[in-house]
């Protein structure tokens, strides 16, 4: 599965904290990630991360643009809820972009240990599935 990941600044260390307990899992798969976040999972997990810009530099928008062609599978997009919100506009199009898309979205530590215990077990191939059925 293609998976992308991103956080905000204030919790960009939780993201290593949870890419660090879960490398195991996620090294199975093919992952993205805006530039600071990327690089900072990277160098402390060893997981091959491709990396786009920051967010703030167009990052997000790049994943968007994933998104919106069908090559992520699940994103894991740890927000800051008490952030100031300098960049809503942009993460309100990320998330309308995955429900669309019907992707799986994680913004905080709870839901994301759920998906990858699901993604773990084989629960989230639902669009495998779905071509089987055709």
């Amino acid at each position: 599965m293609n998976i992308a990941i991103t956080a905000h600044d204030r919790k960009k260390e939780l993201m290593v904290q949870f890419c660090i307990a879960y490398c195991g899992i996620l090294s199975r798969h093919n992952l993205c990630a805006t530039g600071t976040t990327g690089r900072l999972v990277s160098e402390a997990t060893g997981l091959k991360i491709f990396q786009y810009l920051s967010g703030p530099q167009g990052g997000d928008q790049q994943i968007a643009s994933r998104i919106a062609c069908d090559e992520i599978d699940l994103l894991l997009f740890f927000r800051d809820p008490l952030g100031k919100g300098d960049t809503d506009s942009d993460e309100a199009f990320l998330h309308r972009l995955c429900d669309v898309h019907n992707i799986p979205v994680a913004t905080n530590i709870a839901t994301a240990e759920a998906l990858i215990h699901a993604l773990e077990r084989g629960d989230l191939d639902w669009r495998e599935i779905i071509s089987q059925r055709r």
